[in-house]
């Protein structure tokens, strides 16, 4: 019997891996969902009381400080939240020797790029939030062997925060909505990344290191809510505007395109396209 423990459980990634789990249950695995109130991950003596009491084969970090603008001014948590609790949580789990599980952003790139970013791609974080991430990675895997890295962009699902339900919402509130359209990516259903963490668990091959995950194809954030608009029936007209002209304090990747190439082959990942994700949530 496998235990699996998911931190972040109440976050959108958290929430999706619960609905997945429901809809198609892994035999013979006890999912064990935390959130700050269970196992506060940024207090390194909590989380040693909490894996002494409890033993995990694989430990999903889904929890994260993911508001970017906020991070320049909130360094500290940020920094506590995406780098130190990583290490807290890949040195509890490497003393089990449980798998560690740790999500990963487009963000730890500059986006100067125009080719979709390989795992050995150099990296080069722009802000605040990119950078914690990064160190958030470089722990996990210095403090247990056994860990994946999960890198993913854009992230959508029917829970939480995210650019798909604030679309929703403005096209009901508003005539018409300003768009960025000089930032190129590929948006990812949580529920399609959920799909793509539950196969590495029960695959169980032990191939660790960095990997990619976000839907195929590619759009701007403009197309991206067009495509929204396009799929809820809305008559809101959309402007699309250069990143100039939506001034923000942290600064984004202008390219966020992601190589999915070693997931599918390691693993036999799925990737369905975005539009088609999309649809299936809409």
């Amino acid at each position: 019997m496998k235990r699996i423990l998911v931190t972040g459980g109440d976050g959108q990634l958290g929430m999706s891996l619960k609905q997945k789990i429901k809809e198609k249950p892994i035999a013979e695995s006890t999912f064990v969902f935390t959130d700050v109130q269970e196992l506060d991950i940024m207090d390194e003596m909590f989380v040693k009381t909490y894996f002494f009491s409890n033993k995990f084969d694989y430990v999903i970090n889904c929890a994260a400080y993911t508001a970017v603008d906020r991070a320049e001014s909130d360094q500290q948590i940020a920094e506590k939240l995406n780098a130190e609790a990583v290490k807290y949580l890949a040195k509890a789990s490497a003393a089990q020797k449980a798998t560690f599980i740790q999500i990963s952003t487009d963000y730890v790139f500059s986006g100067n790029e125009s080719t979709p970013r390989k795992e050995d791609d150099p990296v080069g974080p722009l802000g605040v939030y990119g950078k914690t991430k990064l160190s958030g990675e470089k722990f996990a895997l210095e403090y247990n062997p056994k860990t994946y890295i999960l890198r993913t962009a854009w992230l959508y699902s029917p829970f939480g925060n995210n650019f798909v339900k604030t679309m929703l919402k403005l096209f009901k509130e508003r005539e018409e909505v300003n768009v960025i359209n000089d930032q190129l990516g590929s948006p990812t259903n949580a529920l399609d990344l959920a799909d793509a963490i539950l196969t590495i668990v029960q695959n169980d091959i032990q191939a660790y290191g960095v990997y990619h995950y976000s839907n195929e194809g590619e759009c701007t954030w403009y197309q991206f809510a067009e495509e929204i608009k396009k799929l809820s029936r809305s008559a809101i007209k959309i402007e699309p505007i250069p990143t100039s002209g939506y001034p923000t304090p942290a600064e984004r990747p202008k390219y966020s395109l992601l190589d999915k190439t070693k997931i599918k082959t390691t693993f036999g990942v799925s990737v369905p396209d975005w539009k088609e994700s999309l649809k299936s949530i809409l």
